[in-house]
């Protein structure tokens, strides 16, 4: 599963590499957690468009928002299938820039941080779908949902499972309000290929969701790559 990561990329490079008209002004996060507000980048009437939704998606047919925290991810082989994800993912998709992401590794009964990032350190495009919630009362809520493939090769000695990173052409694809097959969709979301990715641990002080700083991703040992 992927259950935090960081935005702490400049908006010039966010605005330069998801083709976005405005440069967005954002402040970095380094420990972004369930619940929490999120930059997300969807495609709207004149092109693409930085948003700000709640992480932990909420269908448009739900009684309680609570459901949401519950739905943080969404299985790349299931979307098809989920009454949860089935409709946002032929109508309502969005990509999440990221920085990199935290999983946790067991070594010795314990569970260690690592953060991950793409060795080009340039932004990660996480595929992600999108929910407008309107509750009896009150404003409209907006929410995301971040789609996780089965790991690879690298990532498997952390955890069997992995956010959908995007390369360009198909983050393009995937922002294409165009109506879409949804196992043409489905063949976007791949495993991130060998030699995209680095990782290196971190302290446990990113364990606690309100610690947000940029020492949550300061190396605490060596730099792997795979």
């Amino acid at each position: 599963m992927c259950g935090r990561f960081v935005q702490a990329t400049p908006g010039e490079v966010i605005a330069e590499v998801f083709g976005l008209s405005e440069v967005p002004e954002l402040a970095p996060r380094y420990n972004v957690a369930p619940t929490q507000q999120a930059a997300v980048v969807r495609p709207e009437a004149g092109g693409r468009k930085l948003v700000f939704c709640r992480w932990g998606l909420i269908p448009s047919w739900a009684k309680d928002p609570a459901i949401g925290n519950r739905l943080i991810n969404a299985r790349a082989e299931t979307l098809r299938e989920k009454p949860s994800f089935r409709r946002a993912l032929l109508a309502r998709r969005c990509v999440i820039p990221a920085t990199g992401f935290y999983e946790w590794k067991r070594e010795a009964g314990t569970k260690i941080p690592y953060f991950f990032r793409l060795q080009s350190e340039k932004p990660m495009a996480l595929a992600g779908l999108w929910e407008h919630w309107q509750p009896p009362e009150g404003p409209p809520v907006e929410s995301f949902t971040i789609i996780t493939t089965e790991a690879n090769e690298f990532m498997k000695a952390i955890h069997d499972r992995m956010p959908a990173i995007l390369h360009q052409e198909a983050l393009s694809l995937w922002l294409d309000p165009a109506p879409r097959d949804a196992a043409a969709l489905k063949e976007l979301l791949r495993p991130a290929p060998s030699g995209w990715l680095e990782a290196f641990p971190v302290a446990r002080k990113v364990n606690n969701p309100a610690y947000d700083a940029p020492d949550c991703i300061a190396p605490v040992g060596p730099v792997i790559s795979g």
